[in-house]
């Protein structure tokens, strides 16, 4: 299967590395194009048997085309390789805002959309995986095995796309913000200094990781295992119980609340 990649930026770039490093595809398989084609080819310097061309070569040397870009941007990028498509390719949006219903109303082939998460790019994690309607089977089963490589691949509903993305692809900025003022606190705090914090927590949290991956326990079932009655454990979580609040519940309306500017964005493009 012959891969291509519109869009070199964060997201594009990661599920470039994440693909080729999992051995889910060769390089010689990949062509990559950018809007500014120095990214495409700061990414060859890394693998250099990946192909690099203009937005029509990429489409049309390739089966599968994941759109890397920006959801305002998605809309034209279809307009623009529309004419290079064919009912044998896989057409792939990686942006939640956009369904795939949205993108088979400009494309005549199999679409799907795969939000990845930057925790693919360490071959791990989750990949939430939408089929449109006329999608094929062969291209469903293509889909799934290839992310198996690099990822637990996760069909959802379209109901639940955004909640899903907030845990999947934007948790890991969440909780590494969470983990950055946990180590200022502790640096403030007390005498530890930042490097040795920063250590420290790092290490934690993967070991938190393998623990979980590992199923030794749930994550209710390893609060219970640390925070011993009457210990310091207990006293710190009497804190966070106080102190949390709603936050997380207004981070959740935060995302939502932009989800539907974005999708409000995306509608009018589509509408045209």
């Amino acid at each position: 299967m012959k891969i291509g990649i519109i869009g070199t930026g964060n997201m594009g770039r990661i599920l470039t590395e994440a693909m080729l490093d999992g051995n889910a595809v060769s390089p010689s398989s990949l062509t990559v194009t950018n809007r500014t084609l120095g990214k495409a080819y700061e990414l060859q310097k890394s693998y250099q048997e990946i192909h690099v061309g203009d937005t029509r070569e990429t489409v049309e040397t390739s089966d599968a085309i994941f759109i890397c870009v920006k959801p305002h941007d998605v809309y034209t990028v279809i307009k623009d390789i529309q004419p290079y498509l064919s009912k044998d390719k896989c057409l792939i949006s990686i942006t939640s805002p956009i369904n795939t219903s949205q993108i088979e109303s400009v494309a005549n082939c199999s679409v799907a959309r795969i939000i990845p998460s930057i925790t693919n790019r360490a071959l791990a994690g989750v990949s939430l995986m939408t089929f449109g309607e006329n999608c094929s089977k062969q291209w469903r089963d293509r889909l799934w095995s290839l992310f198996e490589k690099i990822s637990v691949p996760l069909e959802i509903n379209e109901d639940v796309t955004r909640v899903s993305s907030d845990i999947v692809s934007c948790g890991p900025a969440f909780f590494s913000y969470l983990a950055q003022r946990f180590v200022a606190a502790a640096v403030k705090e007390t005498r530890i200094d930042l490097e040795t914090a920063t250590e420290l927590t790092s290490e934690m949290l993967i070991g938190l990781g393998e623990l979980l991956s590992k199923k030794h326990y749930t994550l209710p079932a390893l609060q219970e295992k640390v925070c011993v009655k009457g210990g310091i454990t207990g006293e710190g979580i009497k804190v966070l119980e106080q102190e949390l609040g709603d936050v997380f519940e207004h981070l959740f309306q935060a995302t939502h609340l932009k989800f539907e500017e974005d999708l409000s964005n995306t509608r009018a493009h589509f509408s045209q």
